[in-house]
């Protein structure tokens, strides 16, 4: 009887705690500053922002009331790393929730759970960390056997988001929290809205879903006429949801734990879907993968078997769009993928008429120039560099100087005033 009582206290305790982070006015406004950043451009963030302060506190009320509903979604295609991937809009007061849950709430958890080349979307993480850590496993393998002989297991998990099962990753999450019902409550109407609408499905493709693959470009195909609200699948989350971020960060932690420490596998590393293992042994590779795959099925994760593939170490092979290779004296030799360069190029091409017409802000687009080229400055050639700074500088009336590897970029009636002055 004693202990009961000290663990009702204890639950009781953890709910007031964790609604308390989640419905704090400090917390909730800070979560509208971050959720605003990069859309200040989109009418439904400006008409939230005329009246935040009073909108922040109705979304309070509503969160410790447990009134709250999320608002209609929208959708869209975005070209990513040579990919189309469907993407999910939300509401500003959606957005808001979201960032006061995962960054008050989940991400403080998940990032305990994370092995450490998990090479995920947390702060100071990334693909820049990712590709850092592959060449360590490359130097740490060379350094430790003396040789460029031995092989690489590249691995890729195929529409991973749209097949991630919603009874798994929620209670993935509810497990870092101790199973809290208000933090459940928030997570039932965040899944709720991630379910599927899958009424065109006969009932034996419906009582098949869940272990079949499914394509979200695909289903936008379906007519919505279709789309009866008679059948619902349980599995999917939307790209552009920052819980979703969280989720697929932590999914595949077991076949992360498998590796690392159920076979003590010391040069793995995982960015999201994305994953690699070196070892001296083809053989050794090849029955990790067999226990790769049994866990990904036991998740419903698929693997893209024309993407998954061993190579030799000596030969040259790409990884999150960097091509290297290891020689024999131990050097690794970087070179960015000519693709990247010609996405880019485009990318900036297409935001030009935005940038004109107001649709996005000038400064986002510079952040993102900046950031791409300290990325791959130096795996570039001197002419695809020049290329790349030249097309900017027209694009936008720029001009740019590179000092001690940063980017200054100054507008060029600034610099041509400049001139007529001397």
């Amino acid at each position: 009887m004693r202990f009961t009582t000290v663990t009702i206290a204890i639950t009781v305790n953890n709910f007031m705690n964790y609604k308390a982070m989640i419905c704090d006015a400090n917390h909730l406004h800070d979560a509208y500053l971050k959720s605003i950043q990069n859309s200040k451009w989109k009418e439904t963030t400006q008409k939230f922002i005329l009246n935040h302060l009073r909108q922040i506190f109705m979304l309070q009320q509503e969160l410790e009331e447990m009134t709250y509903e999320p608002g209609q979604e929208g959708a869209f295609t975005l070209r990513e790393r040579g990919k189309i991937r469907p993407i999910t809009s939300l509401q500003p007061r959606d957005r808001i929730v979201r960032h006061v849950l995962c960054d008050y709430v989940l991400m403080p958890e998940v990032k305990k759970k994370l092995i450490y080349d998990n090479g995920s979307s947390l702060q100071g993480k990334g693909i820049s960390f990712a590709n850092k850590r592959f060449k360590a496993h490359l130097r740490k393998y060379f350094m430790a056997n003396g040789t460029n002989q031995g092989y690489i297991l590249f691995g890729d998990f195929s529409k991973f988001y749209d097949n991630i099962r919603h009874d798994i990753a929620k209670n993935q999450m509810l497990e870092l929290v101790d199973y809290d019902p208000y933090i459940g409550w928030l997570l039932d109407l965040i899944f709720d809205n991630f379910e599927i609408d899958v009424s065109y499905m006969s009932d034996e493709e419906f009582d098949a879903c869940l272990n079949r693959k499914f394509d979200k470009l695909e289903y936008r195909e379906i007519d919505n006429e279709k789309l009866t609200k008679e059948k619902f699948m349980e599995k999917s989350v939307n790209i552009g949801d920052q819980i979703s971020q969280a989720i697929g960060v932590l999914y595949p932690t077991r076949i992360d734990n498998y590796v690392k420490t159920v076979r003590s596998q010391k040069y793995y590393g995982r960015y999201m879907d994305d994953w690699y293992l070196m070892s001296a042994s083809k053989e050794e590779l090849e029955d990790i993968y067999e226990g790769i795959k049994l866990i990904a099925a036991d998740l419903g994760i698929f693997i893209n078997e024309k993407k998954t593939h061993i190579v030799k170490m000596s030969d040259t092979y790409k990884y999150l769009q960097i091509k290297y290779s290891l020689t024999e004296t131990g050097k690794i030799i970087e070179r960015i993928n000519p693709k990247r360069i010609t996405m880019l190029r485009r990318k900036l091409k297409k935001l030009k008429p935005q940038i004109d017409d107001g649709t996005i802000d000038y400064e986002n687009v510079e952040g993102m120039f900046r950031g791409w080229m300290g990325s791959y400055y130096k795996l570039m050639s001197n002419d695809q560099r020049h290329g790349l700074l030249t097309l900017f500088e027209e694009l936008y009336s720029k001009t740019i100087k590179v000092v001690q590897g940063k980017l200054v970029i100054t507008d060029k009636s600034q610099v041509d005033l400049s001139s007529e002055r001397r």
